[in-house]
């Protein structure tokens, strides 16, 4: 503690012990003391205390507005709370309650009276004050997810009465002895996930030595670190009953001293993101083991070796198995029927083969079964309809097809439904709609080959459900779906007519809209735009037309609006404006006109994708575009603008920093946990090396800048050379002219450059044999003059891309530079090699064979830097290096020739 935090705490216990006197000598001399708290409900020492507390802490959204001077009762402020007995302050909750980015500063004072204090997902920072281990009374301590650094303070080992101790993420901590925590023996629950414990080797006795500990987590503790001398290792009644050792690293190894940590009571184990290579046999003893979590695990498992382990006594009692993002091979053998009591499996993306095991359908108890992302075949059996509590299936990217299962429609508690990418070619049954009514939660029948029409589906789904039947050939009007829809996609299909039933869904719990790659006609309705929750809007690819409503405002939570490819008109309605949360806007190949608007750069600041390509804007490119720190894709191509390209496309700092996420996430919120509901990929069409390409996953990678096929004027701004990622750069098709400039081979990482019909003249600048990632080039009908620069690529385009600029010269062009020498044979004199007449004869042939060996050695060699493009690269860099070793050596050779012929 510094010198004045330790005098203005000095003068805090002053008051504190002068106030509590002052209360004694009130008692004894027979004042009422229950009455005089009453009378006065805040100790004025505590009061300041607070105060003392709040002054330097940066409390951006005032959530302590309360604690002010002049408001005499601090038992009403917030987050305070005073004990009814004696009116002193015992709780202090400032777990992030009032405001999004927390309270910020140093911890500074506390009270010595408080039971719990709970200062949780704020922005503390400085180091653990060392006085908070004089607050004795501590029952509960929190200081989670805050930016605190250091050691964790030894004096904590003075809150004997501690039962909760939360730390996890609390910030770069670590602890160097665990020594002061076998104090805490009235411990219940521990959290130190983040807490870097790689120098606290004897921390496996201390934790077991807690008599009481009933939770431990150690997520993410470095503990892969510890050195575990097996003479800390000791027999242990651990009482422990849920233990979490996520993300440490562990091998197998670490089951050596986990033992001491686990009994009879443990009910709770997770192990993921470790690389364990198995499971030994005593955790399948752990006769009260329900839950066990080995989740995205890097080391590679026999599937049915893990089962035989796991079957001791835990077949009584194991509830939930979740494996999933693991490396388990194998198939899922019939081991799977000693888990009678399984009511959850998960076993989504692993490498587990073969067909499953009809044991598996035999679980009496199962209601969730996951095994997604696997290589398993489903078998078509009746054996499914046993499973008569299943509530939620998920056999994504199973092998089921080619017939739709009709097994399916017997499970009638169904609520989540999962048969995506799972080789279906057949169409759906009618009684399949009509198993569930109002009763699914979530359906997914994507990427299948499934076709047919959908009836209505009014009464198939709950409130906030899902429904994905993208990528399959369903064709005919989008059926009436249920009024309180969250989201819905039925993209890449062959749906027909208008999308009026959108005005159907009511409630405003719609976030997910995705209806792109229909035949879709008509006009929006104005109810698309009052969904508030909306998140995703893409109805791109369709044939719909008309004006865009002039008011959207309604969309403050709008992430994506994609209409890419319809029949849109008119100008953009200035409310879109207020949709300020937009992070890609595709608005390209419709008929919008009027000028590209202000106010997409002033207002729209979270965008990294804007494509308004092939419209009719005219006008200027805006400079406030520059404003966009966040864009990594800008396409204009393909309209009437005019003017020059601003210098401040510089500013476009994220393309030359880290790409950004294009995962959105639907989130919802069931029991007061919130979990990801359904997950949406941006994509978009690009223009990508001379043809349209649609990206998807990648699409984060690109970062490009697409200005062809307008009215722009002016030279190539050089500024746009700081663009270092940048790697697709399109300014074909315009009236630019003047030099390139001269650096733009820092550009390093371009693989995509047009400059093809502008008016540019000069040289390529030489700086362009730098660009060794370049496999696009088109800087054809031009005025460039002089030498093509020697590289490893640009001497790989084909000659079409440099053609209509007749002063170029050089490789790849026939062309040759005024300055080259051509390579000459002087004329022989002196005698033939040989006797007589034969000896010319004789050289004769000479030159015939050589020649001829040297022309099909070219030819030969040639051809395969053709065909193998790798090899061409390597050639050229060899010619970039050697050209002039290699003119003296050839030159060399000639003479050593002559003078032979002479001898």
């Amino acid at each position: 503690m510094n010198p004045c935090a330790s005098i203005i705490f000095s003068l805090f216990l002053v008051l504190l012990v002068t106030a509590t006197t002052s209360q004694l000598v009130a008692v004894g001399e027979g004042g009422d003391d229950r009455n005089r708290v009453n009378m006065k409900k805040c100790f004025d020492n505590e009061r300041l205390a607070l105060l003392l507390f709040k002054a330097p802490l940066h409390d951006t959204y005032d959530t302590l507005s309360t604690w002010r001077s002049d408001q005499h009762d601090c038992c009403k402020w917030s987050g305070v709370e005073c004990s009814n007995q004696t009116g002193h302050v015992t709780k202090l909750e400032l777990n992030n309650f009032f405001s999004q980015d927390g309270l910020g500063g140093e911890i500074s004072h506390s009270l010595t009276y408080l039971n719990l204090l709970d200062l949780s997902d704020n922005s503390f920072h400085g180091t653990i004050p060392t006085f908070i281990g004089s607050l004795t009374r501590l029952r509960y301590l929190s200081l989670s997810s805050n930016s605190l650094y250091g050691t964790i303070p030894s004096q904590f080992g003075n809150l004997t009465n501690l039962q909760y101790l939360h730390l996890d993420s609390a910030g770069s901590c670590r602890v160097e002895n665990m020594e002061w925590l076998s104090h805490l023996s009235h411990l219940e629950d521990l959290r130190m996930d983040g807490i870097s414990l790689a120098n606290a080797n004897n921390w496996v006795g201390v934790i077991s030595s807690l008599p009481k500990l009933l939770s431990l987590s150690l997520d993410g503790c470095e503990l892969s670190q510890v050195m575990y001398p097996y003479s800390s290792f000791h027999n242990s009644s651990s009482s422990i009953e849920y233990l979490f050792l996520t993300n440490n690293n562990l091998n197998s190894s670490m089951y050596r001293w986990l033992l001491p940590l686990t009994s009879n009571k443990l009910s709770s184990l997770l192990l993921s993101g470790n690389m364990l290579d198995g499971i030994p046999k005593y955790l399948g003893n752990l006769c009260s083991l329900e839950r066990l979590y080995i989740v995205n695990n890097s080391a590679v498992v026999k599937f049915p070796d893990f089962l035989n382990n796991l079957s001791g006594c835990t077949s009584l009692t194991l509830q939930m198995l979740i494996t999933r993002g693991s490396q388990f091979t194998g198939s899922l053998s019939d081991e799977i029927q000693k888990f009678a009591s399984l009511e959850s499996l998960y076993l989504s993306d692993n490498q587990l083969n073969g067909s499953i095991s009809e044991k598996l359908w035999e679980l009496p108890r199962l209601q969730i079964l996951d095994l997604s992302s696997n290589n398993l075949t489903v078998p078509s059996t009746y054996h499914l309809s046993s499973l008569s509590y299943v509530k939620v299936i998920g056999l994504m990217s199973c092998k089921i097809g080619p017939h739709f299962p009709k097994w399916i429609h017997t499970l009638k508690n169904l609520t989540s439904l999962d048969l995506s990418n799972t080789e279906i070619s057949d169409t759906t049954p009618l009684e399949f709609w009509a198993t569930w009514p109002s009763q699914l939660e979530y359906l997914n029948l994507s990427s299948n080959n499934i076709s047919g029409k959908v009836p209505d589906l009014l009464s198939n789904f709950a409130n906030l459900s899902v429904i994905d039947l993208s990528s399959n050939n369903f064709h005919g009007p989008i059926p009436n779906v249920a009024s309180t829809l969250a989201s819905l996609d039925l993209s890449r299909n062959k749906f027909s007519g208008g999308i009026s039933f959108i005005c159907q869904i009511v409630g405003g719990f719609l976030s997910f809209l995705d209806l792109s790659h229909n035949s879709l006609t008509g006009q929006l309705p104005d109810c698309l735009w009052h969904f508030k929750q909306l998140k995703i809007v893409n109805l791109g690819h369709n044939n719909l037309f008309g004006r865009l409503p002039p008011s959207v405002e309604y969309l403050i939570n709008l992430k994506v609006l994609h209409l890419y490819k319809n029949e849109l008109s008119g100008e953009l309605p200035l409310s879109l404006k207020n949709c300020t949360s937009l992070n890609s806007l595709n608005l390209g190949a419709n008929k919008f006109s009027g000028n590209v608007p202000v106010w997409i750069g002033e207002n729209l600041t979270g965008l990294y994708v804007l494509i308004l390509r092939s419209n009719n804007f005219i006008g200027t490119i805006p400079s406030k575009l520059c404003q966009l720190a966040n864009l990594q894709i800008l396409d204009l191509s393909m309209n009437n603008l005019y003017g020059t390209i601003p210098s401040y496309l510089s500013n476009l700092t994220s393309m030359v920093l880290q790409g950004f996420s294009q995962d959105i996430k639907v989130y919802r919120t069931e029991g007061g946990q919130t979990y990801v509901w359904t997950t949406y990929v941006d994509n978009a069409m690009i223009r990508w090396q001379g043809d349209e390409r649609e990206f998807f996953n990648t699409l984060k990678l690109v970062k490009s800048i697409d200005l062809s096929s307008n009215n722009l004027a002016g030279q190539i701004p050089y500024e746009i050379t700081n663009l270092h990622d940048l790697i697709s750069l399109n300014l074909s098709n315009n009236d630019l002219f003047g030099d390139i400039p001269q650096k733009i081979g820092d550009m390093k990482n371009l693989l995509t450059l047009d400059l093809s019909r502008n008016n540019f003249s000069g040289q390529i600048p030489s700086s362009m044999s730098q660009m060794s990632l370049l496999n696009y080039l088109d800087m054809s009908f031009n005025n460039l003059k002089g030498r093509i620069p020697s590289s490893t690529q640009l001497q790989s385009f084909e000659p079409s891309r440099y053609d209509g600029n007749v002063g170029l010269c050089g490789p790849p062009l026939n062309k040759k530079c005024p300055d080259d020498e051509d390579l000459k044979v002087p004329p022989v004199v002196g005698e033939s090699v040989g006797d007589g007449e034969g000896g010319d004869e004789i050289w004769g042939w000479f030159y015939i064979g050589g020649g001829t060996g040297f022309a099909t050695g070219f030819w030969i060699a040639c051809g395969a830097l053709l065909v193998n493009r790798r090899g061409r690269h390597a050639f050229f860099h060899c010619y970039d290096n050697f050209k002039d070793r290699v003119y003296v050596k050839v030159v060399a050779f000639i003479s050593n020739l002559q003078k032979a012929r002479q001898m």
